[in-house]
């Protein structure tokens, strides 16, 4: 069952693409919907959550007997519901850890497949009044750093402003987080 419901997951998301098509063009009849019923449980990540509940609207609305519902726990809490078997549908905007998450899945006959739908970035910001051009790698690491103690850009380098830095980002549930931490602080 797990199976079928990651092969439907595949064609809710090739769904989605198919649907910025011309059916006329094609030859094609978007009238004749699925006998499909049942239900998807999809959670994860909120940067991949548009695709997927772009994919859900097109697809629920070729097969209107299939509920699909679309969370955004994070990468690491959909990780957490579908290694346990809670959700079909991992949304995530990392792989999958071999060293924690994996094992939880094995434990719970977890099968899976990683199907990658897109790549995302990660921009770095500040406030236009502090006139910031560019940070190094070291140089955020030095900020971001488990318990660093920098205060103000100009601690990091004297060519920045002296400003007082209040920092923003994801939460430790988010892959994106987990990408950011693993390529500056190493």
């Amino acid at each position: 069952m797990r199976n079928l419901l990651a092969l439907a997951a595949c064609g809710v998301l090739a769904l989605g693409a198919a649907a910025c098509g011309d059916d006329e063009a094609s030859g094609g009849d978007s009238s004749s919907g699925g006998n499909l019923s049942g239900s998807i449980a999809i959670d994860g990540s909120s940067t991949v959550a548009p695709f997927a509940q772009a994919a859900q609207e097109a697809f629920q609305g070729e097969n209107p007997d299939v509920k699909i519902t679309v969370g955004t726990a994070g990468t690491g809490g959909g990780f957490e519901k579908f290694c346990a078997g809670e959700t079909d549908i991992s949304n995530a905007s990392r792989p999958i850890k071999d060293d924690e998450e994996v094992p939880v899945c094995e434990k719970n006959n977890v099968v899976y497949d990683e199907v990658q739908v897109a790549n995302d970035g990660i921009a770095v910001v500040t406030n236009t009044a502090l006139k910031v051009d560019c940070l190094t790698v070291d140089e955020l690491k030095k900020i971001w750093n488990t318990g660093s103690k920098v205060k103000s850009l100009s601690e990091v380098n004297p060519k920045l402003p002296n400003a007082e830095l209040a920092l923003f980002g994801p939460g430790t549930d988010s892959g994106t987080f987990d990408f950011f931490t693993d390529q500056i602080n190493g």
